[in-house]
């Protein structure tokens, strides 16, 4: 996502993967021997804000570099634990602080960063037109060498009009912007708004893999990258629901609200 970002290349001049895991196997790693590390299972009492030792907010409505409509907030109207094990984002279309819409940005910057390793979340996307979730990442020495020398992982990010078709993206110098480093996947039947599905990237020194339902349906090969490489430092978590915005475009009469991203559990693993 998000910073300065320019619209990404249309779908249609990216690959996209058109069969699910069950179709297709090829790109399947091996079993690796993972051991988890960290994780939020979300499982606080309903209308309880998420586990302030793990996330802080971004806050305000200053487009994001996007031109994105939202003001982030930290209300429980736009983010809470549900008591059913979940973690809720909600986009809402109402007037808050001059802005048309609200939602929220949730990250564990200074609370929890990590470098290299498994890193997945089962969630559950919101969907309609102008509406932008994503799960991602951002380095730690943002504050201090800005974006894009930060390096940004793009997990995973939805346009909500193509409820079907996730991307998974990196953003570095050299290959930011328009010019990041993406692949699609889309579900040969079904959505990702109504059931859960698994997101992960898979991070060492040399690579980064992509994963749906533990699915690779990507590699980026540092060796291959054209650009310096800047995912050899620690990272943090960002989920969040964006409105509108160069990447999405923006929504309609047919958009509906409020819209919701359901977040089961975010975890990470080291290798043993």
């Amino acid at each position: 996502m998000k910073n300065n970002i320019l619209s990404f290349l249309v779908l249609s001049l990216t690959a996209v993967v058109l069969w699910s895991c069950e179709t297709d196997k090829s790109q399947q790693l091996e079993k690796k021997n993972w051991q988890m590390v960290w994780s939020d299972e979300f499982n606080g009492n309903s209308g309880e804000a998420p586990n302030a030792a793990n996330w802080t907010y971004d806050i305000g409505a200053s487009g994001w570099g996007n031109q994105e409509l939202q003001y982030y907030t930290s209300r429980p109207e736009n983010i809470q634990q549900d008591g059913n094990g979940n973690l809720v984002i909600t986009a809402r279309k109402e007037s808050y602080n001059g802005a048309p819409f609200t939602s929220a940005r949730l990250k564990s910057q200074g609370l929890q960063e990590f470098k290299y390793g498994r890193v997945e979340a089962r969630l559950k996307t919101p969907y309609g037109p102008g509406i932008w979730p994503a799960f991602w990442m951002l380095g730690s020495n943002i504050n201090t060498v800005s974006w894009p020398q930060c390096g940004e992982i793009d997990i995973m990010e939805l346009k909500g009009q193509l409820p079907s078709i996730i991307s998974g993206t990196l953003h570095g110098p050299g290959y930011s912007a328009g010019n990041a480093i993406t692949k699609s996947y889309g579900l040969q039947n079904g959505r990702f708004d109504n059931d859960f599905h698994l997101f992960a990237v898979e991070w060492n020194e040399s690579s980064i893999d992509f994963f749906v339902d533990d699915y690779m349906y990507q590699r980026i090969d540092r060796s291959k990258v054209t650009g310096e490489w800047v995912f050899d430092q620690s990272f943090f978590l960002i989920f969040n629901i964006a409105v509108g915005g160069n990447y999405v475009g923006f929504p309609t009469n047919q958009t509906p609200f409020p819209q919701k991203m359901t977040i089961d559990y975010v975890r990470v693993y080291k290798q043993q």
